[in-house]
Formats: C-alpha cells, structure tokens, sequence
C-alpha cells in the first residue's frame, strides 16, 4: 500500500464559525499524599529522592468520573452555565472506571446535563485532556451546540517499585467551553502535532503501564511539546515575552523545566502552573490542572500558551487570552490551590490498600 504525503495540508488551522472561550473551570485533587521518600523506604535509596516531592492518591472511594463530578460542579459554578445548557460532555483520562460504559455518561447525569446532550470518553494518554478541549472547541465553533464541558481527569497506574510509581498521581480539571463573546477567556488558536512515537502503552487486561525509559523523553516528550509549542507561536506570530503564563504537560519536575526553558520562557512565566513538585503527574489532567491554577489568579490582559503531550505521541499547542477581568470566579467555587492545601500524608501500606496494590 502506497502512503501519500501531502504537504499543504499539513497545518492545522482554527476551521470555525466563531470565536470560542472558557467560561468556566474548576479543579479536584484528593486530599492524600504520599511522599516520594516513602516510595523510596520501600523500594530503594531515600537519599536519591528530592526532599518535598509527593504525589497525590485518591481515596478507596473515588475515581476518575466522581473526581470529574466536583470539578464539573467547580467550573458550572464558575460559568455560570445551567447544567440543562451544557450540550457535550467530553471526558479525557486514560483511568476510565469500566472498560466498557463511558465515563461521559455517568458524569452528564450526576450535573444534570441528560438526557439531550452528547457524552463520550477520549484517550490520548495524557493529552486525553487537551483532546477533549480540541474536539470542545470545534463543537461549540461550528455552531453544533454552545456550551461544552471537557475534561482532563485521571487516577494514574504505575506497576509497584517503578519509576513512574513516584509521579504517578491523580487528580485534574473540568473546563466550561461557550461563545467568546460570553466568556472571560478567548481561546485565540491551537494545533496538534502528533508521530507514532511508542514511548508507553499498555496492553488489554494488563493493569500496569510500559514504558520505554529514557526514550520516552528525547523522541517523544520533548520533541511534540518543542515542535507544537514553536508551530503555534509561529502561526500567531508570537514570541515567548508575550504571554504572561505558560504551562506544559508534567511527566516530572525535570522535563517540564528543561522544556519550558528550551522554548524561552523565565521561570516567572511558569512558577504558578507547575504543579508536578507538589501533587506529581496527573496524567490526562496534567495541563489542564496547571491552567486552572492559572485561570484562578488571571487578569485581564494576560495571554496563556499551553502545550500538553500524550504518549504514542502527540502534543495540543493552545492560545488563549483574558479578555475580562475574571475576578467573579474567585468567589464562586475552591480554588485549585485549596486542593493543593487539603493535604493528609499517607505511608505505603496505605497506599497499596487504597490502589489495590494487595489482592485479598
């Protein structure tokens, strides 16, 4: 079979009706952390773990659709947005509660969002998030429906004693999409670059995730966010002094640093969404979570870029600016570094309870 290449439509354009905004978001963390060190009692040296690090754990009682529930409850409150109003309900995660039976569903109906309203899942690894946005934006720009919910939300797996067991965290955001000209935020432009990079899967009816070690980060993580982030800039004709914020997908505390300042951004740029040092690696809700943490302290006049990745791989490059002063959402629902607050330190015992790491 001969493949065709076809250039000129390689670039990825904001093929839409209308503008689209954030009118809403809202964020959830569980309250359990389990610090790095701990990991490292178990397994192997603690010295070799930085002092702080921790990831969050959700408690026996949640996943990702209930987790999904009280951000969606966030960013409603925020919006604004009747829960009758919202016409899509799109939930990215690769920790979706049943394999088959969407998440989608379960969430539309705990808001009060059915029975007229679409609801599916997305997977993309860990930009499941930011693909939910993407297919948000293109359903409320062209006119289809108004007001979307998407989501990045996961409860993330990692095999006991590995590497991604001390990143491996849960958690993420849900964002309210609607017309520009409603919204405090417009969404100005986004792309996708995507390759078959297999950096990490995960095989039917295996529990744990694979990886390729340090593969995963020079042709796969840091090549999409690097490519996504400089196409888009370019497309706009934007350099990295102008934005006010920035935020990237968080594997770990390394990658994201070394990428952000590779694009040329100062550490002041990205202090407020990097996240991955206190909670670790929400998956799916990585970037989105870290633009929330944005969003809750924003200005009008701010502009955001943010570039998510996904393994297998693929990177969302978007734009946004602050059009109005959001200042009304502070006082409508916790704001993410409430999450970040409410914080119960856990040992491994405990851990491996919670996840089911102990088969009784």
């Amino acid at each position: 079979m001969e493949i065709l290449h076809h250039p000129q439509h390689h670039t990825n354009r904001n093929a839409v009706g209308r503008p689209v905004g954030i009118m809403g978001h809202g964020a959830y963390i569980p309250r359990y952390r389990l610090p790095a060190r701990e990991i490292a009692r178990v397994w192997s040296d603690p010295d070799t773990v930085p002092v702080g690090q921790e990831k969050s754990v959700p408690g026996q009682d949640e996943d990702t659709a209930t987790m999904c529930m009280e951000a969606s409850a966030n960013a409603l409150s925020r919006a604004g947005v009747p829960p009758s109003a919202i016409e899509a309900v799109w939930i990215g995660s690769e920790s979706h509660p049943y394999a088959v039976k969407p998440t989608g569903t379960i969430v539309a109906e705990a808001i009060g969002a059915t029975p007229l309203t679409l609801a599916a899942d997305l997977e993309f690894a860990c930009k499941a998030g930011t693909e939910a946005l993407q297919a948000g934006m293109g359903f409320v720009g062209s006119g289809r429906g108004t007001y979307a919910l998407v989501a990045g939300m996961d409860t993330a797996q990692s095999r006991p004693g590995d590497a991604l067991e001390y990143t491996a965290a849960a958690g993420g955001a849900v964002l309210i999409l609607g017309p520009a000209a409603e919204a405090p935020v417009t969404i100005n432009h986004a792309l996708s670059w995507v390759t078959d990079t297999p950096d990490f899967w995960r095989r039917p009816n295996q529990p744990y995730p694979m990886h390729a070690g340090r593969f995963t980060g020079e042709p796969g993580y840091f090549q999409h966010v690097l490519a996504a982030g400089r196409k888009l800039m370019e497309d706009v004709g934007s350099r990295p002094s102008d934005y006010r914020h920035v935020v990237v997908h968080q594997p770990n505390l390394k990658f994201a640093t070394r990428v952000l300042t590779d694009m040329g951004f100062r550490p002041d740029q990205w202090r407020r969404g990097l996240l991955v040092g206190k909670i670790g690696n929400t998956y799916a809700g990585s970037t989105l979570l870290g633009l929330s943490a944005i969003l809750d302290h924003a200005h009008a006049g701010d502009r955001i870029l943010a570039v998510s990745y996904g393994s297998g791989g693929g990177s969302d490059a978007i734009d946004m600016t602050v059009t109005r002063d959001p200042a009304p959402w502070r006082r409508r629902a916790p704001e993410t570094a409430d999450y970040l607050a409410r914080r119960v330190v856990i040992d491994y015992a405990m851990y491996a309870r919670m996840r089911d790491k102990i088969q009784t």
